[in-house]
């Protein structure tokens, strides 16, 4: 279902449209003015965390924490904010968001633009709340140790966030994705969770893993005692596309990436053993596709790019249809129908 800003926003410069979109949610959540319909409740327990309903808000959308209660305010769970690096940085060259109309789509090569964590967090601290609130930390691009700056990062975050999200899943940064694998992994792990506190630290990785990375990523994931995996971030694989923006670099998202995102998250659901909750991410436009991913072992989901496409009434559609087809069939509550499949 189409929604009536559409056209004007389609008629400006992606990433020009979505400044204008956060601008409004801002502007909303400021006068606590609720855009949506209240989303029925479908609470669900994860790492400690009781969330109202499973749906959360995919990190990206609101990078500087701009727009928390204007988000919430559509109906989602979880809203999670970034990725916030250490440092301000300016991200890639402009053009660098591109719609995928015919696919229902976006690539883009942002590249971690953001105003820092010291200018977010105290909005973070003192947006309203009607559900939980993540922060996605990442490394500058110009950091000598990132490693570090994930460390700094997850410090500073943890007081303010019901839970943290290690983001070494972005294709946009060179080399980010090289900390998803080997010491460099265990090293980031390990350095993250001393510095977390008693914040859940969630590792949100990337869907373009072949097998023995996804066994290694769930070990040590599991070894630093890390409290869920996000299951994934855009693909730089192309499947068949329609749309002339097909061929811009960076990362895919929206509709195509899909049936790549649910087989990783079946992969991580027996690569972890059904140990380690699973945060389904990528692809996600409707109730069926949320319910789809629960059953396959995802006890939360994440969603953005439909919302270019869908609007803002699409967090409470996604919830009710998702609500009718638990009691379809059968199901009491989101966890007795993770990993039923």
């Amino acid at each position: 279902m189409a929604f009536p800003l559409r056209p004007l926003l389609f008629a400006i410069d992606a990433e020009r449209a979505h400044g204008l979109t956060i601008d409004m949610l801002a502007a909303w959540g400021a006068v606590g003015t609720p855009v949506a319909a209240t989303p029925p409740a479908m609470p669900v327990t994860v790492a400690g965390l009781n969330f109202p309903n499973p749906l959360g808000l995919a990190a990206g959308a609101d990078k500087d924490g701009r727009a928390i209660a204007g988000f919430f305010g559509l109906g989602f769970g979880a809203v999670e904010i970034g990725t916030l690096t250490p440092l301000p940085q300016p991200g890639n060259p402009r053009p660098r968001l591109f719609r995928l109309v015919e696919d229902r789509a976006v690539i883009n090569r942002m590249g971690f633009n953001n105003g820092g964590l010291a200018a977010a967090l105290p909005r973070a601290k003192a947006a309203r709340r009607r559900g939980l609130l993540g922060i996605n930390v990442g490394a500058n691009k110009d950091a000598t140790d990132r490693i570090a700056d994930y460390e700094a990062g997850v410090a500073a975050a943890a007081p303010v966030a019901d839970y943290v999200t290690i983001n070494i899943s972005s294709p946009n940064t060179p080399g980010l994705r090289d900390l998803q694998h080997g010491p460099a992994l265990t090293d980031l792990l390990t350095r993250a969770a001393a510095a977390r506190g008693t914040t859940p630290l969630f590792l949100k990785v990337a869907p373009d893993q072949e097998p023995a990375q996804i066994d290694e990523i769930a070990r040590a994931a599991l070894a630093a005692g890390i409290d869920a995996l996000i299951v994934g971030n855009t693909t730089v694989g192309r499947p068949a596309l329609r749309s002339a923006n097909a061929a811009e670099q960076g990362g895919l998202s929206g509709a195509p990436l899909a049936a790549l995102a649910t087989q990783r998250l079946r992969d991580f659901r027996a690569a972890t053993g059904g140990a380690l909750p699973l945060v389904a991410a990528g692809g996600i436009a409707s109730g069926a596709e949320a319910y789809a991913r629960i059953r396959a072992g995802a006890s939360l989901c994440q969603l953005y790019t439909a919302l270019v496409y869908e609007g803002p009434g699409l967090p409470v559609r996604v919830l009710r249809d998702l609500a009718t087809l638990l009691a379809r069939d059968g199901f009491a509550s989101i966890a007795d129908a993770v990993g039923t499949a």
